[in-house]
């Protein structure tokens, strides 16, 4: 990447081929340590947005093809992988794991070890930030006949994982500290997993997931059944990379089942645009007059869209052109204008469909005409950061009206005036840290987030690409 400020991946480095790869040579990124000081940066009122861009590829998508891809027989190359922080911990971590993965050009190539073909890593598995890699990962482990300890940064060792080891522990997984659900987590797997059926207690894509995935290598066919539609990035997948899977109505919910003693085959894979990462741009084109900016090649996967869904509702300019399928996965190229916004209320049955998007959503809704309701935002709690509090805490401090009753987000809009010129609290949270940098720029006064760092674990080119599109931001003077 290049352009200022403290979001970067070092320059890739020269490797060796992948074992039994082409003689071509291969890169490979690796994530730069995150500043051990903070990094505040602030948005100024923007100038009119414009342009064509791409978001990096899809962050859920990135981790799934990295892990069947290790999981399958022979090559698995991947196209538009995300190379951010998070994935290159996944990366990381299998490659500890035994699995050889290189880029190679454009593209990532992952040489498969096969269903329970991973061997005993040397040292600790380090996922930094990346809970959805932590929490899938328990999966894959689950059914190797390995122990390994877990560990994270700060923020994913505040994070729970009871939720996702309760089901995988009925399978036979074990936690070596009994009763621990925190990084760092010492857990040993076994071939010998029993397949389960097992009911989400919550829409949760990652408890679901890591089930499906521990599933893979049981003695017969493992069941999660949700009452509510969760991200089908999984299902997708693991059908493309050749999982004997279904799913079905029963009394209706939906039950999805994968046959154990899988065997997965390697596949090319394509990664579209992040709709979490698209909602920031999204969100600034709505807010700066006179903008216009269109999003190509987005993910529009149903299970996904709730926030465009609910920018619609409120009176947003946004259209999906030239809609197609790409590897199993619909997507299409998103125009967003300028627009003048209503309050509505966003009932709790659209929340798996747009979890990310809230602190966005809640920034979009202080220049909206009226109040805004969130409701069902209880998964917000226990995001990177309390998600919750932390922007009902950022609004206020900026001169919104918000408050939280239970697991609601209330904000009263102020119509096209936001006052700012306040710090916001981000908590070591990237969605937290670019929401407010959005706010920030229709504001009349700067938003200033007290450290933008951690935005690199998932959108690492975040910075320049809003500035390529009009945008401007500035480090503040105190911190210079």
């Amino acid at each position: 990447m290049t352009g200022p400020g403290p979001l970067a991946l070092r320059q890739p480095r020269r490797t060796s081929p992948l074992e039994d790869g082409p003689s071509a040579p291969c890169v490979e990124a690796t994530p730069e340590v995150l500043h051990s000081a903070p990094a505040p940066l602030s948005a100024p009122r923007s100038r009119t947005l414009s342009g064509r861009v791409r978001v990096p590829g899809d962050k859920s998508i990135s981790h799934r093809a990295l892990m069947f891809g290790a999981l399958a027989t022979g090559r698995t190359r991947v196209t538009g992988l995300l190379e951010a922080q998070d994935i290159l911990n996944t990366v990381n971590v299998l490659r500890a794991l035994g699995c050889p993965i290189a880029k190679v050009g454009e593209a990532w190539e992952v040489l498969g070890r096969g269903v329970g073909g991973l061997a005993q890593p040397t040292g600790d598995l380090d996922f930094g930030n990346a809970g959805t890699g932590a929490r899938l990962m328990m999966g894959v482990i689950a059914g190797h006949d390995m122990t390994v300890r877990l560990t994270g940064d700060a923020s994913l060792s505040r994070r729970p994982m009871g939720r996702v080891l309760k089901p995988l522990l009925r399978m036979g997984l074990e936690v070596v500290e009994t009763g621990k659900e925190i990084l760092p987590l010492t857990i040993r797997g076994t071939p010998d997993l029993i397949p389960i059926e097992y009911q989400l207690p919550v829409p949760s894509a990652q408890i679901k997931s890591a089930v499906l995935i521990a599933g893979l290598h049981a003695a017969g066919e493992t069941t999660v059944i949700e009452p509510e539609a969760t991200r089908d990035h999984t299902e997708r997948m693991l059908g493309h990379f050749g999982a004997q899977l279904t799913a079905t109505k029963r009394q209706g919910v939906r039950a999805i089942s994968v046959r154990g003693d899988a065997e997965l085959v390697g596949q090319d894979v394509h990664v579209p645009g992040d709709p979490s990462s698209a909602a920031f741009l999204a969100a600034a084109a709505l807010i700066v007059p006179g903008s216009e900016v269109t999003i190509g090649g987005m993910l529009i996967n149903p299970t996904r869209t709730g926030f465009y869904a609910t920018l619609k509702e409120m009176g947003g300019d946004v259209t999906f052109l030239n809609e197609r399928d790409q590897g199993g996965e619909p997507v299409a190229d998103v125009r967003v204008r300028h627009s003048r916004l209503k309050g509505v209320s966003v009932p709790a049955s659209r929340a798996p469909a747009m979890i990310d998007e809230y602190p966005v959503l809640a920034c979009l809704a202080a220049y909206a005409d009226g109040e805004t309701r969130m409701e069902g935002l209880g998964e917000l709690k226990v995001k990177e950061s309390d998600r919750l509090a932390a922007t009902a805490a950022g609004l206020r401090a900026n001169g919104v009206s918000a408050k939280v009753e239970g697991d609601t987000l209330i904000v009263g809009g102020g119509g096209a005036g936001v006052r700012g010129g306040g710090t916001v609290a981000t908590h070591l949270d990237h969605r937290i840290a670019m929401a407010f940098l959005m706010l920030g720029l229709g504001a009349d006064r700067p938003v200033t987030v007290d450290d933008a760092a951690m935005i690199a674990t998932s959108f690492p080119d975040f910075r320049p690409l809003m500035e390529g599109l009009g945008a401007s931001f500035t480090v503040p003077e105190a911190t210079r």
